[in-house]
């Protein structure tokens, strides 16, 4: 067990600022005409390939942060992806946004709910960072919200529509759902309506306290459109950048942070939280770090079985960085001194593994911790990495662009 805490030394929040600051200027790249696209592995952009609307809006999440943290030349990203959000993607005919659009006009035009939690994150945040124009488009994607994903009957959103909002697609998913929560657990904050703090609580209880808990908190990821479980969903493509088979073990991560998040909300409101919150969160972190080397390498695998035998054994970054981000959440909740070393053991990996350069980071390593590609190319963005630098000096709520806007970060 270490001796020397990192968790809050000054010296350790200089390392993690200077990460920040490397992350923030090597995503600052990933500008283009329609918004902000994928970088390569060399950490370029095609000018003339689509934008996405999930990275966009990441993007533009990422740089409102920057703004905030007072890092100059950041606002006019921020304004940049607001432009590109209301101008480029937003489809004025039937409300809500395009999945992905080029230089000649939307090449994707299906409203996912996936990348729409993301147009209300990065709404919420520039929001936050005072930018003009981020209201109005806050508000508009909260009506959307609202009117086409969330479902009061199922405390749940629903996944994906064609372009008019007349085909619903067959499928729920727990992916999109957790981003809403994250998403909605900002809304509240920025807005101070509480309304939207029982929408990602709904959510929360239906996927820990039910699905989790009657999975051995394996969290099943795929249903059908009565919330029954699909096994079996995309066994013949495993390795799926969203949709994969089995069970993601960085999902447990990201999950046991949100509902402390959504536990620390409610706390900060003078109201008792619901036993499950700190149960949940600590089975979730707990089943995570069980595998970890569950195939004889260190690190953490994509995905897993219900029995948790590894199934894509490629180690993904996000994962290592919700991992990060979790312990550091455990340790502030629960003072226990194995988070803290959790924190430290992911760090390392990742600065052994995953960090080629201050601020570029590898997406995917396979099995033999060497660079791969099954999944992902290049280094997409920064939205992940960049908040693991964040997230550890600052208090579990509220959410993380109100908070800087508030002045408390750990220096």
């Amino acid at each position: 067990m270490a001796t020397t805490q990192w968790l809050g030394q000054p010296a350790h929040n200089r390392w993690l600022e200077q990460e920040t600051d490397a992350l923030l200027r090597f995503g600052r790249a990933s500008r283009t005409s329609q918004g902000f696209g994928y970088l390569d592995a060399a950490g370029t952009v095609d000018p003339l390939g689509p934008s996405e609307l999930w990275v966009t809006c990441r993007m533009t999440h990422s740089f409102a942060l920057a703004s905030l943290l007072g890092r100059p030349g950041y606002a006019p990203l921020v304004d940049h992806g607001l432009r590109a959000l209301t101008e480029t993607f937003e489809d004025i005919e039937h409300t809500g946004w395009f999945s992905a659009v080029g230089p000649n006009g939307p090449t994707e035009t299906r409203k996912d709910a996936y990348p729409h939690a993301f147009v209300l994150l990065a709404a919420s945040s520039a929001t936050a960072a005072g930018r003009p124009g981020a209201a109005e488009l806050f508000a508009r994607a909260q009506a959307v919200q609202l009117e086409k994903f969330w479902r009061d009957d199922e405390g749940m959103v629903v996944e994906s529509w064609n372009r008019d909002f007349t085909d619903l697609e067959e499928y729920r998913g727990v992916n999109a759902n957790m981003h809403t929560v994250e998403a909605y657990l900002a809304t509240a904050d920025v807005t101070g309506d509480d309304a939207w703090l029982g929408r990602a609580l709904s959510i929360g209880r239906r996927v820990v306290d039910e699905f989790a808990r009657g999975a051995s908190w394996r969290i099943p990821e795929h249903f059908d459109p009565s919330w029954t479980p699909l096994p079996d969903y995309n066994r013949e493509e495993p390795a799926h950048k969203f949709r994969p088979f089995g069970a993601t073990i960085g999902h447990w991560f990201e999950w046991s942070r949100l509902v402390l998040q959504a536990r620390a909300a409610v706390i900060a409101r003078g109201r008792e939280p619901e036993p499950w919150m700190l149960e949940g969160a600590t089975a979730l972190f707990s089943r995570g770090v069980e595998a970890w080397a569950v195939d004889g390498q260190d690190g953490f695998v994509y995905t897993v079985d219900f029995d948790g035998v590894p199934v894509v054994r490629e180690r993904l970054h996000w994962v290592i960085t919700e991992a990060i981000a979790a312990a550091a959440v455990l340790s502030r909740v629960t003072d226990d001194p194995v988070y803290e070393q959790w924190y430290r053991t992911c760090w390392d990996h990742a600065a052994e593994r995953f960090i080629e350069a201050p601020g570029a980071w590898l997406h995917e390593l396979g099995p033999d911790l060497g660079p791969s590609t099954q999944t992902w190319t290049g280094k997409p963005d920064i939205y992940h990495s960049l908040q693991a630098t964040i997230l550890p000096r600052l208090p579990v709520t509220p959410a993380i662009a109100p908070s800087l806007a508030a002045g408390l970060l750990d220096t």
